[in-house]
């Protein structure tokens, strides 16, 4: 029998528009919306669906945003295909926390206000550092590592075979591209982002997160939810705190977290949330298995028809 994973989106998968369909055309995920605002007490719902696209991009709106539309396309997937059974979550940097309230680790209104104090504590970091990001394509990780060492810069994330992402000062980011052009990189590129995410420039927020998570429950996972910062699945409650504060500074390994999952005889994979990021990194991991996503109404009927056929 097939093993199922669900993969939730990160930051920088958020468009407006996003969820607008869902909310529009069913009444539970209208509901979902709605609680967010009311969680908040702030229109979250309209800014992911009028935008304008510098406010939806902003860290503290983008990370509450994308987690809601994780949900709700978690929820109507569960809706439409309810006999539909999965064995374990995922979800790249944001999205571990969505995968996490989808284990049943926290409530959906409790990981939604951590998850707001996140993207608030992460923009703070983000102006006071100053700092950048780049992609690195189609250079091994050993010699990305040395780029890192000589330009002072860190590996944030290790998505897929060619592709990484550095993380840094603004200056060492600028020392790390000409470098990894140098040492043969096909194209080595600073990113639109707002600060040095998953690099030490972002500690000034493990504080304030680590006080977010103290305050809200901490459930055992109903299944195995991969961590971010070790690659394996996450423990008792505790460490699932722990590893949740280390990874605002720590690398994320996607790559070795697919792997494991595939290891472990994983051979579907549901990609939940705006965006179809971590469908192209799943192509470059293994193109033999089987990858759905559920973004809006058109993607969830053809993840349902798929599922109905494969029973």
């Amino acid at each position: 029998m097939s093993k199922t994973a669900l993969l939730f989106a990160g930051q920088g998968a958020q468009v407006v528009g996003m969820g607008r369909d869902f909310a529009e055309r069913l009444p539970s995920a209208r509901r979902w919306f709605e609680e967010a605002d009311r969680v908040l007490g702030a229109p979250l719902s309209q800014v992911c669906f009028e935008g304008p696209e510098e406010e939806l991009t902003k860290t503290v709106n983008a990370q509450p945003g994308i987690y809601l539309v994780g949900w709700v396309a978690f929820q109507a997937l569960k809706e439409a295909a309810p006999e539909l059974r999965f064995d374990a979550t995922a979800g790249l940097s944001l999205g571990e926390f969505t995968a996490l309230a989808a284990a049943g680790v926290f409530s959906f209104a409790d990981g939604l206000k951590v998850v707001r104090e996140r993207g608030r504590l992460m923009q703070e970091a983000c102006e006071a550092t100053q700092g950048g990001m780049a992609a690195v394509i189609g250079l091994d990780e050993e010699t990305t590592r040395q780029v890192c060492a000589e330009a002072g810069v860190e590996l944030a994330n290790l998505n897929c075979p060619g592709q990484l992402v550095i993380s840094g000062t603004q200056e060492g980011i600028a020392k790390a591209v000409e470098l990894a052009k140098a040492r043969g990189a096909k194209r080595a590129v600073p990113l639109a982002v707002a600060g040095a995410y998953h690099s030490r420039l972002m500690a000034p927020a493990q504080a304030g997160l680590d006080a977010a998570l103290r305050a809200v429950p901490i459930n055992i996972p109903s299944v195995p939810v991969i961590s971010n910062v070790t690659a394996r699945p996450h423990g008792a409650p505790s460490d699932i705190h722990r590893r949740l504060v280390e990874q605002v500074t720590s690398p994320v390994r996607w790559e070795a977290s697919i792997r494991y999952l595939l290891a472990e005889g994983f051979t579907r994979f549901i990609e939940l949330g705006p965006g179809t990021v971590l469908t192209g990194f799943m192509r470059r991991i293994d193109r033999s298995v089987e990858v759905l996503n559920v973004s809006d109404l058109a993607s969830l009927e053809k993840t349902v028809q798929a599922l109905g056929a494969a029973t």
